[in-house]
């Protein structure tokens, strides 16, 4: 079966959320939305509020009740996962612990490891542009927390896939090391053209890519705009009511 990535011509993928809804225990949820291609969108909102579940719905990780899903113009609602035109990095980054850095990337690009001369050449470039060189034997045991993520990220980048979804990939590292972590997923953004959805509990991450903002609350979209503009003094309320529990928490 025809894999519906390569339909798709390298750079960004528009992704759409038509009015689709998806039930998880009591909470009905709906999701409308689209993210232009090539562009950054962050999705915030409190625990609970479907962050995860809307990347899902992307991925094919669930399925939709009703609604349609679109990639690149593509209608991919019924398609699996491995047939859309995405990648997906988690904040669990899912590494092989017995298999080195080269083999945990190459396997973005063949499962089975059988990798070509070509293979191997996007394996090391890949490898190269997260800033991993000389650590190709490493396993993931001998690695720091942002070196595994980068990693992670290298794997999807052998994919050619022109969504990357980011499932709060970098919440478990310090500031400095998610700053860096982020500034390298501009970088990318910027070589490739690539569309990024990150979900984050730092607003801060959406100013930082100058993103689409996407405040989820109860299973929808509460609010949007760009960042800078949502996260001024003068944005959503609803926003402002969270951010500011978010801060008493602190």
């Amino acid at each position: 079966m025809q894999d519906d990535r390569a339909d798709i011509a390298k750079g960004g993928a528009s992704v759409r959320l038509d009015n689709v809804t998806f039930r998880y225990g009591s909470m009905e949820m709906l999701f409308d939305l689209t993210v232009e291609g090539s562009a950054i969108a962050a999705i915030i909102g409190p625990s609970g509020s479907g962050k995860s579940t809307l990347l899902n719905l992307v991925a094919g990780f669930e399925k939709a009740e009703s609604g349609r899903v679109w990639i690149g113009g593509k209608d991919v609602t019924l398609l699996p996962p491995s047939r859309r035109a995405v990648s997906m990095v988690f904040q669990d980054n899912n590494l092989f612990a017995h298999l080195d850095v080269f083999s945990n990337v190459g396997l973005g690009r063949r499962p089975d490891l059988k990798l070509s001369s070509a293979d191997e050449d996007a394996v090391s470039s890949a490898i190269a542009k997260v800033g991993l060189a000389g650590k190709e034997k490493r396993r993931p045991e001998a690695l720091s927390g942002g070196e595994r993520q980068r990693v992670a990220l290298a794997r999807t980048l052998v994919r050619n896939s022109p969504v990357l979804l980011l499932d709060e990939a970098f919440a478990s590292l310090g500031p400095a090391l998610r700053h860096e972590m982020l500034d390298l997923i501009g970088d990318l953004r910027d070589e490739t053209g690539m569309t990024v959805i990150m979900v984050t509990h730092h607003p801060d991450d959406a100013l930082r890519l100058s993103s689409m903002l996407f405040f989820l609350e109860e299973g929808h979209i509460a609010a949007s705009g760009p960042a800078e503009q949502m996260l001024s003094p003068d944005g959503p309320p609803l926003l402002r009511k969270y951010l500011g529990s978010q801060e008493s928490e602190v």
